[in-house]
């Protein structure tokens, strides 16, 4: 990315655009997510049903991001956003328009359905790729803290959002034509993503050729955290946002409206968990910061599988979601920090994919487990898997730190020590 032509007037900054892109992105995800299930569930389908779908949208949330890994050191990054953009418009459209099982399923796969409540699509390597080059090593990870910050509030702002087909009710609006009108926004909200994405300069040819590179000296230390997100993200799967809500739906009948605001403030929670994981991430480590952060957010999961009633239930959850976050931007950061430049683009392929195709399993399972009355192994599952996640990454990578903890060397040089 030239920041040269990040400065030429008319243009907005590269960072500028892609937080605002996010936050029209993230924003409608929040609503999606929690109504997602809801929609599904008012055309007549099961909550098995709405499993296959959840895993369906991350099954082809992955492949299309490793279509995009390969795609981006060739073509132009803002090309391929835009055309990501153009994508969430169509799946809105079509959700809206079609009630059929099939179709859904499909248009998930190869759309931008996002049933996890937060930024796993195909969005997220390419606009880590443009935000790294963008910003310099000392302000990287609080660069990456905004980002997450950005999207976590905007995700909560449209959390509350869901809670507007019972406000269309009121006014004699269908309850299912409702719901399909809060598809149709999230289709809006792709496009005035892709007006944001249209203000990130284009990168020239020569640029590209330079950047085009696959794994080298990482490929050792990528592939290792490839292989831990996995184990992370397949526990993710058992609670992705839309089996959340379902299980608080049908455990504790909880209602749509208050739902909503539920998810708001887990959504404010973790966004205020961003900066103070960049502040820990200087004083005690990068992944220091992810393993106990992480550890009690899991064991507060684990806790409101057994809770008494849904306010003890509610309250460990508000927990979990301020902890259970800060792992995002320290991530995103020490896997730029520990790669070298020209690696950034496949290693932000290679991490996302595994991560991707691991929590597309399990929602599947989640939604098969609570069709078969066991609510809470879920939760169970999830909690534990990922204590087991953070000790394995503990044990693998204490000792592999970014430049900006321990000197000057390579991280792969340092990892071998």
């Amino acid at each position: 990315m030239s920041k040269s032509a990040a400065m030429r007037p008319g243009v907005l900054d590269p960072v500028t655009a892609v937080y605002t892109a996010r936050a029209f992105r993230d924003f409608g995800d929040g609503f999606i997510a929690i109504l997602l299930p809801v929609y599904l569930l008012a055309l007549g389908l099961s909550a098995t049903h709405v499993g296959i779908i959840a895993t369906s949208a991350l099954f082809g949330s992955a492949l299309l991001t490793l279509v995009i890994g390969q795609l981006g050191g060739r073509y132009d990054l803002r090309r391929l956003l835009l055309c990501a953009s153009a994508l969430m418009a169509l799946t809105g459209v079509v959700y809206a328009a079609s009630s059929d099982y099939a179709v859904l399923i499909v248009v998930a796969f190869i759309g931008t359905i996002n049933p996890s409540g937060g930024s796993t699509s195909i969005f997220v390597p390419l606009e880590h790729t443009v935000l790294t080059g963008a910003v310099t090593s000392a302000t990287r990870t609080r660069s990456f803290a905004r980002y997450s910050l950005i999207g976590a509030l905007a995700g909560a702002f449209g959390s509350l959002l869901a809670a507007a087909p019972d406000w269309m009710g009121l006014a004699g609006v269908d309850r299912l034509d409702a719901l399909r009108i809060m598809f149709i926004a999230y289709g809006i909200l792709g496009i005035a993503g892709g007006f944001a994405y249209t203000q990130i300069p284009r990168r020239p040819i020569e640029q590209r050729a330079e950047r085009h590179a696959a794994l080298g000296p990482s490929r050792g230390i990528v592939y290792k955290l490839a292989a831990l997100f996995s184990i992370d993200s397949f526990a993710g799967g058992f609670v992705v946002q839309s089996l959340l809500a379902l299980w608080l739906f049908e455990y504790f009948q909880m209602s749509l409206g208050a739902a909503s605001i539920f998810f708001f403030w887990t959504g404010v929670f973790s966004a205020f968990s961003f900066p103070v994981a960049a502040w820990l991430g200087t004083r005690i480590g990068l992944v220091n910061t992810m393993v106990f952060t992480h550890i009690p957010s899991s064991l507060c999961l684990i806790a409101a599988a057994f809770a008494p009633s849904l306010e003890v239930a509610l309250a460990l959850l508000l927990i979990r979601s301020a902890l259970s976050q800060m792992d995002v931007p320290t991530r995103s950061s020490y896997v730029m920090a520990v790669v070298t430049e020209a690696e950034r683009p496949a290693a932000a392929s290679v991490t996302a994919v595994p991560r991707s195709l691991a929590s597309a399993a399990s929602p599947a399972i989640a939604g098969a487990l609570f069709a078969a009355g066991l609510h809470i192994w879920p939760l169970l599952l999830c909690g534990g898997l990922k204590i087991l996640y953070d000790l394995l990454l503990l044990a693998a990578f204490r000792m592999i730190k970014p430049p900006e903890e321990q000197g000057d060397r390579p991280a792969a040089a340092r990892g071998k020590k």
